[in-house]
């Protein structure tokens, strides 16, 4: 019987480390029950160790992820945030408690049933989403609570929801996925995905379990590549780096790093 490909183990997406207020602000990941992980990427806290100066503005880097999240002080308000083609900022208050559940790529939907599409590019309203989990959140967390104590409290309801779930294990749809991530979305995406689907197939099928196009995806993969590999002052100076990442030339690379991470590479790694 055919099976996921191991995400997890083809894709480790980054959200940067906190920089502004670095030293009042923490953001730590953690990770789900095993039984959980090959949905769940990560649970997420970012909290004020003390209030701020001034308010904070948060920017998350495109990640080809689906997000639900919540403010820890106040969890009757919860949101979704879907798959982004660029780089995001949130405007927080001097003082924030942030939790969050950040799922590999494809499992929002296949948990939920949710069109990732109709989620693409923006936050909605968890309570409009999926009541179900919305309720849950607003009437089992609350102000304080320690990250080993979110842990045990999310895993309890994700290992009951997901017994229950019927996956679609579409093997076209995830060997081309799988061929994305393997070659850390370098790749055609005319000529590298021929695994039995037509484009227009792929294309439907990318927008619903992922929220965009495969090329989309593609370039949100090769870009989180390029953040995972640190890149020395010495490899941002020489050709080097985009060329072996796909892009055509430094300008194209430094366009759309930008636009999915907010700054230029030069400014973003510190140089």
């Amino acid at each position: 019987m055919y099976k996921t490909p191991d995400i997890r183990g083809l894709y480790m997406p980054v959200q940067p480390t906190v920089k502004q207020s670095a030293a009042c602000v923490t953001y730590q990941e953690f990770l789900p029950d095993m039984a959980l992980q090959r949905f769940i990427y990560c649970y997420w806290q970012l909290r004020t160790t003390e209030p701020l100066d001034e308010p904070f503005i948060y920017r998350v880097v495109a990640d080809g992820c689906i997000d639900i999240f919540f403010e820890l002080n106040n969890p009757v308000e919860n949101f979704v945030m879907g798959f982004c083609k660029k780089y995001t900022e949130f405007p927080l208050e001097n003082n924030f408690d942030y939790v969050g559940v950040r799922f590999l790529p494809t499992m929002f939907p296949q948990i939920f049933k949710i069109n990732a599409a109709e989620l693409s590019n923006r936050f909605e309203n968890l309570q409009v989403v999926i009541p179900e989990t919305a309720q849950f959140i607003a009437s089992t967390f609350e102000p304080g609570l320690s990250a080993p104590e979110i842990k045990r409290r999310f895993d309890g309801y994700f290992l009951d929801f997901v017994a229950g779930i019927d996956f679609n294990h579409d093997p076209r749809f995830y060997g081309a996925l799988a061929a994305i991530l393997r070659n850390f979305g370098v790749l055609n995406v005319e000529k590298d995905l021929d695994t039995g689907l037509s484009p227009r197939q792929l294309r439907r099928l990318f927008e619903y379990y992922v929220g965009d196009s495969a090329k989309t995806f593609s370039q949100v993969v090769r870009f989180q590549n390029i953040l995972r590999a640190k890149p020395s002052q010495q490899s941002l100076r020489e050709n080097k780096l985009f060329y072996d990442n796909g892009y055509y030339d430094q300008a194209h690379f430094i366009k759309e790093f930008k636009n999915l991470y907010g700054v230029t590479p030069g400014k973003a790694f510190g140089r």
